[in-house]
């Protein structure tokens, strides 16, 4: 079994709503429900962990329980200013020995990438779901390009990323002793230890609900389902 970190915290500003985008609703229904349902719908999680914004929890649980998502799985704790710090408190109540972290705005997380982060986890190994990056890459230093990495080792990262609860609990203990801010879990997991940290194939259609377009885009997601 593992616990699932579905982070909604975040503001959203770069949507433009005015309003927490996990708010918004697709379909008939909010995103962040859309996205816990492809947990709840695993029987292999043991766990839900909701990390909210402080001042959004009575509207998170009023939310769910309009759209019926009653479970006893759920339990809802408030985030921090940063990803990372929002990661670090719900850890704090995660009770599976594996640990999925997976942004609230990305709906169309499949059964398969759930299934084969939990599967590598569960054997020591963490792991994040990627797609390989489609266009040519530069790094730009000041306005100028300064390198063009090969674009076959380049990857875009998605969720969930996975790994076994206590490394990435002492990760984020390592990470707030030094102050250092990562990206993502993996980026705390390969300062902090040498263990390796796997690729699991995810999909374009993975997509992380971040401005207008994406919400467009997310429609036709969603009919197609």
């Amino acid at each position: 079994m593992y616990s699932a970190i579905v982070l909604a915290a975040g503001i959203g500003s770069r949507m433009g709503l005015g309003y927490n985008k996990m708010l918004h609703q697709i379909k008939g229904q909010p995103v962040v429900v859309h996205t816990i349902k492809k947990f709840l719908n695993d029987v292999t999680c043991g766990q839900v962990v909701l990390v909210v914004n402080e001042l959004e929890i009575e509207t998170m649980q009023q939310l769910l329980s309009d759209a019926g998502v009653k479970n006893p799985r759920i339990e809802i704790v408030s985030g921090g200013s940063e990803r990372q710090y929002s990661v670090y408190h719900g850890l704090q109540v995660v009770r599976e020995e594996v640990v999925l972290v997976h942004d609230g705005a990305r709906p169309f997380v499949t059964q398969q990438m759930i299934s084969e982060c939990f599967e590598l986890a569960k054997k020591g190994h963490p792991s994040i779901v990627a797609v390989p990056v489609k266009d040519t890459m530069k790094r730009v230093v000041n306005g100028v390009v300064v390198e063009t990495p090969n674009r076959d080792e380049m990857y875009s990262v998605q969720t969930p990323q996975a790994a076994p609860t206590e490394l990435l609990k002492k990760a984020h203990e390592a990470a707030k002793k030094t102050h250092f801010l990562g990206t993502d879990e993996a980026s705390l997991i390969e300062k902090y230890t040498d263990i390796p940290v796997c690729v699991v194939k995810g999909a374009y259609t993975n997509i992380k609900l971040t401005t207008p377009e994406d919400l467009l885009m997310a429609e036709q997601l969603l009919v197609a389902e």
